[in-house]
């Protein structure tokens, strides 16, 4: 991104995961091991094909892990991040808040000559005309 410091490399938001829906699946399987299919797709707020989709995507790249068996005589289907997926999510973060402190530091950065233009204006108002 322009405005960065000479020498500093900016972390990279990953295209993979930068979707919404891929963001939210990948946020929530960071929060556990493992995770049944229907307990996903209710906490992502997606339907069965939106999930399935973004799965096998996110499956393609790497960063997914599906594990299908059996409870009792039922099919299920199990979710998990691999150490891929971890690192990715990681980098999609680190990322982020890169660009929020960047904004923090040109915020201040504004804000400070803001300041310095208000302390510099004459206390009495314009005359009207």
């Amino acid at each position: 991104m322009r405005g960065d410091p000479p020498g500093r490399e900016r972390a990279a938001l990953d295209e993979t995961i930068h979707h919404p829906t891929r963001l939210a699946l990948v946020a929530f399987l960071s929060a556990c091991d493992e995770a049944e299919f229907a307990t996903v797709r209710d906490g992502c707020q997606v339907s069965d094909s939106v999930l399935s989709k973004t799965a096998s995507a996110l499956e393609a790249a790497g960063y997914l892990s599906v594990r299908k068996g059996h409870v009792g005589k039922r099919p299920r289907t199990w979710l998990s991040l691999t150490p891929a997926g971890q690192q990715a999510l990681a980098g999609h973060i680190a990322a982020l808040q890169d660009i929020v402190a960047t904004a923090r530091s040109a915020g201040a950065g504004a804000g400070a000559a803001a300041a310095r233009t208000a302390t510099d204006a004459p206390d009495r108002p314009a005359p009207l005309r």
